[in-house]
This record gives C-alpha cells, structure tokens and sequence, in this order.
C-alpha cells in the first residue's frame, strides 16, 4: 500500500499546481518569518496526539522532522541539505496546509489521500537527506543551537 501512496505521490509531484508550490516555496526560503509560519502551521496539522502510531504515524514524524530541519536551516545551525530537497519540501507542506488541492481536503477520506500520497512520496524521494539530518541532530548539543 505504501509504495502505491509513493507512486499516487509522484504523479501529484508532477501537476502544475504542485509545481507553482515549489515555485512559492523559493520565495519562502528567503523570508525566514513567512516560513515559520508555515511550519507553525504544517506541524498543528501533521500532530494529532490521539492518534496511535501507524504507517501514517510515521509519515507525520518524518514529515515533523523535515519541519525541524528546515528551522536548524533557517537558523543557520544546519546547512548540509540540498536546495532542491528543501523547495520540494516546503512545496509539500505548502500543499498541505492548502485546503484547496487537487483532490479538495473538504471531501471526507479521500480529499487527504493526496496529501498522504504526496507526504509518502517526498519521504521515500529524501530519506537519505532526513535521515542525515536526524543523525546530526542526535550528536548536536542544543545549547551551542540558536534560537527560532
């Protein structure tokens, strides 16, 4: 089912309306306050502390990671990360917080499979960049870190 929600992902990746996302997401690198923002926002919507952990349990916590990179980013703690893995990031969780997408969050069930899809298809994309990422933050002391 995952590697479904991969492919459904790479399609969505693919549609324009993704595309102006990416687009939005380069103009938001540079205005560290707008793109706190954002996070701010992605984060309440990919936490849902009721929520036993599962398959999509885990996309949140990846997808709650790549938010914590993106603010070491901003920052200026954490700099090892590609600019096409951070636009793609942050185009997805632009589409995210979208409710208008295209398949329309308002739709009971299905309006957030294309969400999910797009979720699991940047985590299988740039594992390798998340994964890195978690490692540095694992052996970093958070009192030399600045603050967001």
């Amino acid at each position: 089912m995952l590697q479904e929600w991969i492919q459904k992902g790479y399609r969505y990746s693919q549609n324009p309306l993704f595309r102006r996302f990416t687009g939005k997401a380069g103009a938001l690198l540079a205005k560290p306050m707008k793109l706190g923002l954002l996070l701010t926002t992605a984060y309440g919507k990919l936490v849902d502390l009721n929520d036993k952990e599962s398959g999509f349990q885990q996309l949140k916590n990846i997808m709650a990671t790549f938010i914590r990179l993106v603010r070491s980013y901003i920052r200026g703690d954490y700099r090892d990360v590609s600019r096409k893995s951070l636009l793609i990031g942050v185009g997805v969780l632009l589409y995210l917080v979208t409710p208008l997408d295209i398949i329309p969050d308002f739709i009971p069930v299905v309006g957030l499979m294309d969400d999910i899809s797009l979720m699991a298809w940047f985590v299988d994309a740039f594992s390798k960049e998340i994964n890195k990422y978690r490692e540095w933050e694992a052996h970093v002391s958070y009192e030399n870190i600045g603050r967001f």
